[in-house]
């Protein structure tokens, strides 16, 4: 019980009390005193219950309160001692020294060759050229495929259309969905063909009359069906020889002279697009190729 000048009465309700006097946690009025900083005990260093001598602690604790496990033959925990500290004489003397010389040490990560640059007479490539009707794709196509040094497949659009004998879209008799149809579906047979060959090490060229500005004629379809890899080539020969050319064609493939002149003219918007436009006009097949072949280098070499 707390009371002026009574004698300790030991523990009540587990917590270590003083009442030998007036209660130091409170003011001579009674109003509670405040606590100054850090008055709080940390853990296991509070004041202990009075313990006989040995008897190990409630619970295997020591009966000092600090934690640690009390047993036979163990006394009061020791202190650590003092870790040595380098003086500032021994610190410059560690600064000052002479660490030994040797060789240099190799890289940890060797640097990788660059790779040679793709040879194009002799890389598998799948190359698309584009021009308009009597440009004369076909003949160099075949030309090109026949004449390189390693196995190269010439794959026209054309001759895939005109697989369809019965009820084959003719293209004299205008565009429709009929003829798209076929077109879509001649174009996914070239760029299945294509991606067989290449993944067979077969270089493969195909020719087609893409248009620049329409999407269904296009050739983000190519690129779609054949590969992200596909090297389009624009052949584009002035108006004239256009004409000529078609005139000497027969059958389906020969068009009017105001249908290739408007095909012609579209054909013009592959300039600016940044695509190698060739000019074939006063150039013969064998030159024509040659000349596919450089273009052809010059875009795996990133030119």
């Amino acid at each position: 019980m707390r009371g002026s000048g009574s004698a300790p009465t030991g523990w009540r309700c587990g917590r270590w009390r003083r009442n030998s006097g007036p209660d130091p946690g409170r003011w001579p009025c009674g109003r509670p005193a405040p606590v100054p900083p850090f008055h709080r005990f940390r853990r296991g260093s509070a004041p202990s219950r009075p313990r006989a001598p040995g008897s190990g602690g409630a619970r295997g604790r020591s009966p000092l309160g600090n934690g640690e496990r009390a047993g036979p033959g163990h006394g009061p925990p020791q202190a650590h001692p003092t870790p040595p500290y380098a003086t500032p004489h021994e610190i410059g003397a560690c600064h000052r020294m002479q660490h030994p010389v040797g060789p240099p040490l190799p890289p940890a990560h060797p640097p990788i060759p660059a790779l040679p640059p793709a040879d194009a007479t002799t890389a598998a490539v799948a190359v698309l050229l584009i021009g308009p009707a009597g440009a004369g794709k076909t003949t160099v196509a075949r030309y090109w495929a026949d004449t390189r040094r390693v196995p190269t497949a010439h794959i026209s659009l054309d001759d895939v259309r005109e697989w369809v004998r019965s009820g084959f879209a003719d293209p004299q008799s205008g565009w429709n969905d009929h003829s798209e149809a076929q077109y879509r579906l001649a174009r996914r047979t070239c760029g299945f063909a294509a991606r067989n060959f290449l993944a067979n090490g077969i270089s493969c060229i195909l020719d087609d009359a893409v248009f620049p500005d329409r999407p269904v004629v296009g050739l983000g379809g190519w690129k779609r069906h054949v590969g992200p890899g596909l090297l389009p080539v624009v052949l584009l020969p002035g108006l004239d020889v256009v004409l000529e050319r078609n005139a000497e064609r027969t059958g389906n493939r020969r068009l009017s002279d105001e249908e290739v002149a408007r095909i012609h003219g579209r054909m013009a918007g592959w300039y600016g697009s940044g695509l190698p436009i060739i000019d074939n006009s006063q150039q013969d097949v064998a030159t024509t190729a040659r000349l596919i072949d450089e273009a052809v280098a010059r875009t795996l070499a990133g030119w």
